[in-house]
Order: C-alpha cells, then structure tokens, then sequence
C-alpha cells in the first residue's frame, strides 16, 4: 500500500534505536522518527503494568494533534522486581545496583505499544514477559557494565544483547 496516495504518514514516535531495528527486521520503515519528551515520573503506589501503558499513551498523545493525518506508533518498556518499576539505567552504579537486584531472581518485563490511526483509533497491547537470571558472578556483571549495553535501558540490561547469556 502506498500510504503517500493515501496523505498518511508512518510515524515512530521513540528515541530506542532498538525499535527502530525491529520495524526494519519486518520491512516496515517509518517515514519519520521523533522523539516524545514527557514526564515520566512514576506515580505513588503505580503499579508496572499501568505506568508502561500510561508511558506508551502519554508519548502517543504528544503527537496526535500536531500529526492528526498519520499512524503513530510508540511504545515503552519497564523491568519490574514485585511492583517495584526499575529504573532506566544512565550511570553504571544504578546498573550494577539493578544487576544485583535481578541476579538469580525473576523479574518481570513490560512492553507496551499504542498506535493511532487518522480515524482517530487508539489501541495499546502490553506484553508480559517473566526473565530469569541465573545468579551473576561479581566478574560477570564488571564485564557487562564495561560493555556499556546497559546505557538507558530498563532495568539496566538489553536481553537481546549479552544479557541474554543471564
């Protein structure tokens, strides 16, 4: 489909190089890519679930208005330990302090997608998923935080890089 003969855009609204890489691996290329500045603030007693779905809605509406003719996608992703929401990690002590919290433990991952559509359709789908790792040597995780793979990534980690080896 020619979404140009159509005066509709495919928008991806995120900053993740990751989803970006995603879409390409299933041939679909956004025709712009933006990047929501929201408050990301965790309300008091949030549980995972609704601040990634709230995440995910709020990136979303940022751009409605000024984008009413196209498809946006946005999306977030949260690492839970309980109802505890772990921290998207920007400097290596809060990653290692997130990597000792999950060695050994199952934590929950939360990916939430919204998409609008010019008719002025909104839908989100949250996936669930339940990661163990296995207990981490001291040397281990002193390897990852090297590797720098852990810079702004929920939970300190990307499990489709070398924490997959966890």
């Amino acid at each position: 489909m020619d979404r140009t003969k159509l005066n509709k855009h495919f928008i991806l609204a995120s900053s993740s190089k990751r989803r970006l890489e995603l879409l390409s691996q299933i041939g679909v290329k956004p025709d712009l890519i933006l990047s929501p500045n929201i408050d990301e603030n965790i309300f008091s007693k949030e549980l995972p679930r609704i601040y990634v779905e709230r995440m995910s809605l709020e990136k979303n509406r940022v751009f409605q208005q000024k984008y009413p003719q196209s498809i946006i996608l946005t999306a977030d992703t949260v690492v839970s330990v309980g109802r505890r929401i772990l921290p998207k990690t920007m400097d290596e002590n809060l990653a290692e302090e997130c990597l000792k919290l999950i060695s050994g433990r199952r934590h929950k991952v939360f990916t939430s997608f919204t998409v609008y559509s010019p008719n002025n359709s909104l839908k989100t789908k949250t996936i669930q998923s339940i990661i163990k790792f296995k207990r981490l040597h001291p040397d281990e995780i002193s390897y990852y935080l090297s590797t720098k793979e852990w810079e702004g990534k929920a939970g300190g980690y990307a499990i489709q890089g070398i924490a997959a080896s966890f």
